[in-house]
């Protein structure tokens, strides 16, 4: 299997940011994945998983790590006998179109998670009041040891965690989902596109949710907005005027750009809220942010 030196990661991520990685593989199969594995363990490089390349922000030095990128049967999608059947590295939004297709309701809330079904099993993505721990029957997780089918309950799915942990590659996963017309389906999917656009800055360069949302009424967003950050600009970074737990690529931003105004944004949700903000969004490579101390 080819492996690739020296590919920017700013081509792989959503926000456009971040520098090389030392080696890429993209494994078309559970043998190619095994393989890529394998050369990781000998050469003592850590894995890291992209995917859509949301939800990440890699240092602008770039990782000295094997970076996967799922392919091929990998990224396949098929209808099962209880939903679907997916590659970890299938997007969410073919995986949608062919539930609808198939009549099989209970993945529209992912229309708002544009991500893939691997990354969505490893972060238990969420939207709109559902995630995945109510959709997933089980998963097939490959490490270096090998491969193996791992059930819901082991999976430990909680708000955007889950038990599939630094090494482990999500390569296929089961889905289950219930027979609903495909005209509803297509409705409900309508309905929560608008509302996502109607709040959140669809059309521009982000990496997704910066901050989880802490216990409480007021979420993430609305907090740093009571905080006056909307517009906020660091660089060619900006908090999103639309929403606020939103970083925008509004002008070459460099992912050192994006940390900063995470860091004020967390200063501030400190300082005016007592309220320490967790970040959502996985870092790669040598970035950090600081602790209240």
């Amino acid at each position: 299997m080819n492996i690739e030196r020296g590919t920017s990661l700013s081509k792989l991520t959503t926000i456009g940011t971040g520098g090389p990685a030392s080696a890429l593989a993209r494994p078309r199969s559970l043998d190619e994945l095994a393989e890529a594995l394998r050369y990781a363990a000998a050469e003592g490089l850590e894995i890291v998983v992209v995917g859509l390349g949301s939800n990440l922000l890699v240092a602008d030095e770039g990782v000295e790590a094997l970076v996967i990128h799922l392919e091929g049967e990998l990224a396949a999608v098929e209808v099962g006998p209880t939903g679907l059947v997916a590659g970890g590295g299938a997007k969410n939004a073919v995986c949608l179109h062919r539930a609808r297709d198939a009549g099989l309701g209970g993945f529209e809330f992912a229309c708002a998670i544009p991500g893939t079904v691997g990354g969505g099993v490893k972060m238990n993505a969420g939207a709109y009041g559902r995630d995945w721990s109510d959709i997933v029957a089980r998963a097939l997780v490959a490490t270096a040891d090998g491969v193996d089918w791992v059930a819901l309950d082991d999976l430990a799915l909680s708000y955007r965690r889950s038990a599939v942990g630094q090494g482990a590659v999500v390569a296929r996963v089961e889905l289950l989902l219930d027979p609903r017309p495909s005209e509803e389906i297509k409705a409900t999917v309508s309905e929560l596109v608008v509302r996502r656009k109607a709040t959140q800055p669809t059309n521009k360069r982000t990496f997704g949710s910066v901050f989880k949302n802490s216990p409480g009424e007021l979420g993430a967003g609305r907090m740093l907005e009571l905080c006056g950050l909307k517009g906020h600009r660091i660089g060619g970074a900006v908090i999103s005027p639309k929403h606020a737990n939103f970083i925008e690529n509004a002008d070459y931003a460099t992912s050192a750009d994006c940390v900063a105004l995470m860091v004020e944004a967390r200063r501030r949700a400190h300082e005016e809220l007592g309220i320490t903000l967790e970040r959502e969004v996985a870092f790669v490579g040598a970035l950090e942010l600081p602790s209240f101390t």
